[in-house]
This record gives structure tokens, C-alpha cells and sequence, in this order.
């Protein structure tokens, strides 16, 4: 091989061995401190935290924007004399609150998506799944699910299916738009287990499950058929949020309570083991390539870190008072 050649390769190889490693760290974490009102940026290898941004009261649950530029948080608000009525729109890359949009007469905003160019967002009050535009700052569209506390929602690529959890209606509802855009969408109610407050959509798109709060259950719906398929007894004491590992195997459920995490085996429908975290344990976020799961630690102030090889803790971020909602950027 000629020296100029393998000058030339050494160099494509140096640049792409610092390229790398610089792509790799670009992903941030986003997470929302509750008590603090604020949300925090965090480089999720070293736990460093690399800026803060107030926020409304009672910050619960955020989306970023598809560039990665811009968070969306909804503030739910403090107790019942204070429901809350804003989201706040955040630069993720100054760090800085753009706007707090006032969505009144909706109340108490709460599971947010960022999806087709819109922000979607649930009004627990209001019983509705609404639609920010970016652009305007408007709500320009909503729906309303007819059910008792609308919490969180699940929103597909282009926006035309979406699913919500109504915990007071112990009921998942599913909406789709139809083809014929004069015509209304399509509201259809599945009754499920006693309060389910956290679900998620299998990777495969084919069955949606939601973990009831109140009796320790969780609903297996097929979403083909649109009725529940299964229930399992799992005999959780609270549970918060659901969440499916990228592959699809196993479903991490926050058991708020109990303080732990149970890991249930997808095809065998089995708990394989519960992992003991620390009190309030609430909001799971997974990473996208699957090696890891952050799981909010609310009463601890913490975030953390489970190896989903081992299901293992490894260990902890802290970044502020009782963390919750989470999402990554770039």
C-alpha cells in the first residue's frame, strides 16, 4: 500500500475513532424535578448536570421536539385548590423557558407528546387529549375521551391513532382518525382493571399494556381485536408508569408503594424479579439502544440506573427534588 494511502486511511480511521465517542455524548437526558419546578439537562455517562430551567408548578411529565432543540413540560399544578394550566416551552439549548403557554380552560395538563409536528398533551380535568401548535403557541384541536381522569397518552408517527389511560374510568380509550377527514374520529372505550395509570405499546404495535394503580393488575389489550386478552395479578401495592424494553421481551412496572420495580418476562407473562429502589419509585425511561432503564426515584431525589443485562442497579443521578417525568435530546 503507497504511504500517501495509508496516511489518508489512518486519518479516516483517527477522525472516526473522535467522531464517535462526540455523536455518543450528544444524547442528553431530560428530567423533571416536581418539588423544585424545574427541569434539568444531563449527561447521562458521567450524571453531570449541564443546565436548569424553572418551570410551572408541579412539572410531570415532558416531550422534546423531533430537531431536539425544544422541550415541551406540562405543569400539572400542586394540590386540588391549585390545579395547574400551562406548558412550558424550553430551549435545550440555551436553557432557557421560550414561553409558558396558558391552555385554560384546560386544567391540569399531563402526558405529552411530541408527534407529525404538533405537541399533544392530555387535560386530566377536562377529559380530553388537545393539540399544541408550536408555532402559534394555540391549542388548535381536541377530543374529548368522555372518561374520568385522562392521564397519560401514547401518540403513533403521524398522529392518527393515539391511546390514553383514564384512571377515575378505570378505562383505556383508543382514537383514530378516520380516512375521510370530514368525518369525526373514532373513540372507542376498553374497561380494564381499577385505576390504570401507566401503559405502553409492545414494539410490535400489536397489544397495549396498562398497569392498574388500584387492585395490583395489569391489562393485556390486543389492539387488533380492541378488548382485553389477559389480566395479570401481580399484586403491585401502587403501580406508576409501564414501560416495554426496546426488544420487546420484558416490561418494567414502577411500583410507587412498594419502592421497586418489577420485570415481567413479555412472553411468559411472569415476574422475573423485583428490583428494590428507594421510596416513591415512579417515571421509567429506556434507553434507545437497550442496554439501560432510568427509573425516577421520587422520595429519594434520584435517578436510577438499571443495567437491562443483569437487572441490575448500577447506579445514581441526582438532580433535584422528587424527579419524575423524563425524555431524551439531543
Amino acid at each position: 500500500m503507497p504511504r500517501m494511502t495509508r496516511l489518508l486511511l489512518a486519518s479516516i480511521l483517527l477522525v472516526g475513532a473522535l467522531a464517535a465517542p462526540a455523536a455518543q455524548g450528544a444524547r442528553t437526558l431530560i428530567v423533571l424535578n416536581k418539588a423544585d419546578a424545574t427541569l434539568v439537562k444531563v449527561d447521562p455517562a458521567s450524571g453531570k448536570i449541564l443546565g436548569t430551567v424553572p418551570t410551572g408548578e408541579g412539572p410531570h411529565e415532558v416531550t422534546v421536539s423531533a430537531d431536539g432543540r425544544t422541550a415541551f413540560v406540562g405543569n400539572y399544578g400542586g394540590g386540588a385548590p391549585s390545579p395547574g394550566s400551562t406548558i412550558s416551552v424550553i430551549d435545550l439549548g440555551a436553557m432557557k423557558e421560550l414561553k409558558r403557554v396558558d391552555v385554560r380552560p384546560l386544567l391540569r395538563p399531563h402526558g405529552i407528546v411530541f408527534a407529525d409536528g404538533k405537541v399533544y398533551y392530555t387535560s386530566e380535568v377536562s377529559r380530553v387529549v388537545a393539540r399544541l401548535d408550536p408555532a402559534t403557541y394555540q391549542t388548535d384541536w381536541l377530543l374529548g375521551t368522555g372518561q374520568a381522569g385522562t392521564h397519560m397518552v401514547w401518540v403513533n408517527r403521524d398522529a392518527s391513532r393515539m391511546f390514553t389511560c383514564n384512571i377515575g374510568s378505570s378505562s383505556i380509550s383508543i382514537l383514530e382518525r378516520p380516512q375521510n377527514p370530514n368525518q369525526p374520529w373514532n373513540v372507542t372505550t376498553i374497561p380494564v382493571g381499577r385505576g390504570p395509570e401507566g401503559f405502553d405499546v409492545s414494539p410490535d404495535g400489536r397489544e397495549l399494556w396498562a398497569a392498574h394503580s388500584q387492585d395490583g393488575g395489569v391489562s393485556i389489550i390486543d389492539l387488533e381485536q380492541k378488548k382485553v386478552t389477559a389480566t395479570l395479578d401481580l399484586q403491585t401495592k401502587r403501580s406508576n408508569r409501564l414501560k416495554f424494553t426496546p426488544d420487546g421481551k420484558l416490561a418494567l412496572i414502577s411500583d410507587l408503594d412498594a419502592g421497586e420495580v418489577l420485570v415481567v418476562d413479555v412472553p411468559t407473562r411472569k415476574v422475573t424479579k423485583k428490583i428494590p429502589l428507594g421510596r416513591m419509585v415512579e417515571g421509567i425511561l429506556m434507553d434507545p439502544g437497550g442496554a439501560k432503564a432510568y427509573v425516577a426515584v421520587n422520595g429519594d431525589n434520584h435517578i436510577a440506573v438499571i443495567d437491562l443485562k443483569t437487572l441490575e442497579p448500577t447506579g445514581k443521578i441526582v438532580t433535584g427534588g422528587g424527579p419524575d417525568g423524563m425524555a431524551w435530546a439531543r
